[in-house]
C-alpha cells in the first residue's frame, strides 16, 4: 500500500484532472449552445461571431472549433458557416435545457432574471442529473 502523502497526491491529482475534464466539456457545451443560437437567429455561425459573443480571439474559437470537429459535434467548410451534427444539436438541446431549468429554479427562488442567467451559466455545467430533476420538479410543482 502506498504512503498517505503518495496516496492523497494521487487522489489530489485525480481530482484536478477531474475539473480539467469538466472544463473542456463547459466549452464544448458553450460553443454548441452558441453555436446553435447563431444557428436559429442568423442561419448560420461565424467564427468571428463566435469570437464576439465569447469575448475570445479569433485562433482561440478555431482552436475550439477543430476540436468539436474532432469529437463530431460541429462541421465546417473551409471560408464557410459552422454548423452542427446531429450529435452536436442534441447536446445544444441538453444545455439549453438545463439552462432554462437552472435559470427557472433561480427565479423561484427569488433571485431576478439578469443574475439568474449570468449565475446559470456557470451552475448548469457542473449540476448533476439528481439535482435537474429536482431542480425541475420544484420550478413545476410551483406552478
Amino acid at each position: 500500500m502506498a504512503p498517505a502523502d503518495e496516496r492523497a497526491a494521487a487522489d489530489q491529482a485525480d481530482a484536478f484532472a477531474s475539473v480539467r475534464n469538466a472544463h473542456e466539456s463547459e466549452v464544448a457545451e458553450d460553443y454548441v449552445e452558441l453555436i446553435a443560437e447563431l444557428v436559429d437567429s442568423n442561419g448560420e455561425a461565424r467564427p468571428v461571431d463566435l469570437a464576439e459573443r465569447l469575448g475570445v480571439k479569433p485562433p482561440t474559437v478555431t482552436k475550439n472549433i477543430s476540436r468539436l470537429v474532432r469529437n463530431g459535434l460541429v462541421r465546417r467548410e473551409r471560408y464557410r458557416s459552422i454548423f452542427l451534427t446531429e450529435k452536436g444539436v442534441a447536446l445544444a438541446d441538453a444545455c439549453r435545457r438545463r439552462h432554462r431549468i437552472v435559470v427557472a429554479t433561480l427565479i423561484a427562488l427569488g433571485v431576478d432574471s439578469e443574475t439568474a442567467e449570468r449565475d446559470a451559466e456557470g451552475i448548469e455545467h457542473h449540476v448533476s442529473d439528481e439535482t435537474l430533476v429536482a431542480f425541475e420538479q420544484f420550478v413545476t410543482s410551483r406552478g
